[in-house]
């Protein structure tokens, strides 16, 4: 299976680096298993780092909060997004700066807000009024970004309607944070996830620059923008090079926003995918009636297990077998559970090869990221994902 790359759009697929396949060829396994090259993870921090010029890179690390995941992007001069105290004290325990740690999340305990001006955080994401007043409260003074909802994308992910707020109340949050004594410095908005072209982002950069000229326009100085993630992985289609990318996303900002002091951008899928590769096993192939059109695959790995995000078949990951070139017909892939919902894809049914049968062991690419911090803690028994890093 393969991974694109190229200058621009790419158009030829390379094999993933030999350190990670020379890894998966001598070892053995026993459970599903996230294998993570952070060599690949280097190097697609530093293509996105290239691409996006002075905006600083914050690593989202609910993408994949793996310890050595962390300490290597730490290590590189990384920022990183936290969603939790749990993600924040993960970052400190590892030698981040709490100047590089930004908290995101705009739903957050009044608690763990105050932990984290403790321990030096000094900026946070709301989108609502009592979410001002809690930070007020906790974290005396500092400096907020308030959440933009985003109504137009073309990603293959669009977030829903759960983050972010209008036009009319953000003005209204950026003067209500300046009447609490906080420190409102700027927005932020998220494109999608899974937004395959640079190209893409143009109808919500323009819906978002419009809302910012309006605030400067209000007597607002802001001097912070928070582009968010929706830097994409390859999941079978055609993007574009994590360079290219990063800087033509750069270009659209720059010509819509013009000279803002500080620029955030919030990789996550798109800096760690490609970086992992999930290790599983046929558990059953079979049909359900002798009209059967499809057969039915099942993996020991489900949707509960780290392939959530094959939820709506949005994510269509990588398959690679032992029969690979042999021939193929589609099929039905389904985990493990007693769950009914455990489906991964059936609208469109994933060709994979006849001969594959029971005990097979199966790779599935670029998979590193929302996978291990999607997997349940034991659901029907089921062990959750296991991951190695190298």
């Amino acid at each position: 299976m393969t991974m694109l790359f190229g200058e621009a759009v790419a158009s030829r697929a390379v094999p993933v680096p030999s350190r990670l396949d020379a890894f998966l060829s001598v070892t053995e396994f026993d459970r599903p298993t996230l294998v993570i090259d952070t060599d690949i993870v280097a190097e697609r921090y530093a293509a996105l780092k290239r691409g996006l010029g002075r905006a600083d890179l914050h690593y989202a690390v609910k993408a994949n909060p793996a310890r050595e995941v962390i300490a290597r992007l730490i290590g590189l001069g990384s920022h990183f997004d936290a969603a939790s105290r749990g993600e924040i004290e993960l970052c400190l325990s590892l030698g981040a700066r709490p100047e590089t740690i930004s908290f995101g999340n705009t739903i957050k305990r009044a608690s763990d807000i105050a932990f984290a001006h403790r321990a030096g955080i000094t900026l946070f994401a709301a989108d609502a009024d009592v979410e001002l007043d809690k930070i007020a409260a906790n974290a005396p003074g500092a400096r907020v970004y308030i959440r933009l909802i985003v109504e137009t994308s073309q990603a293959d992910w669009p977030l829903s309607r759960k983050f972010g707020c209008d036009r009319d109340m953000a003005l209204n949050l950026l003067n209500r944070a300046r009447a609490l004594g906080l420190d409102p410095v700027g927005f932020s908005f998220h494109v999608g996830s899974q937004t395959r072209q640079s190209a893409m982002w143009a109808a919500t950069l323009d819906e978002m620059a419009r809302i910012w000229h309006a605030a400067r326009a209000a007597g607002h100085d802001l001097s912070l923008l928070n582009i968010g993630g929706g830097f994409p992985a390859f999941y079978g289609e055609p993007i574009e090079a994590p360079e290219a990318y990063a800087a033509g996303v750069m270009r659209l900002v720059r010509a819509r926003f013009g000279d803002v002091a500080r620029i955030m951008a919030e990789p996550g899928r798109g800096l760690v995918a490609e970086s992992g590769v999930i290790v599983c096993e046929v558990l059953l192939v079979a049909h359900k009636s002798a009209r059967d059109a499809h057969r039915w695959v099942f993996l020991d790995i489900g949707r509960f297990s780290g392939l959530a995000e094959t939820e709506g078949e949005a994510i269509r990951y990588q398959f690679e077998t032992p029969h690979d070139g042999l021939p193929a017909g589609p099929c039905i892939l389904a985990g493990p559970s007693c769950d009914s919902a455990d489906v991964l894809y059936e609208k469109r049914p994933m060709a994979l090869p006849l001969a594959l049968s029971a005990g097979d062991r199966v790779l599935i690419r670029n998979t590193g990221a929302y996978t291990s911090s999607y997997s349940s803690i034991g659901f029907n028994g089921f062990p959750p994902l296991d991951v190695v890093a190298i």
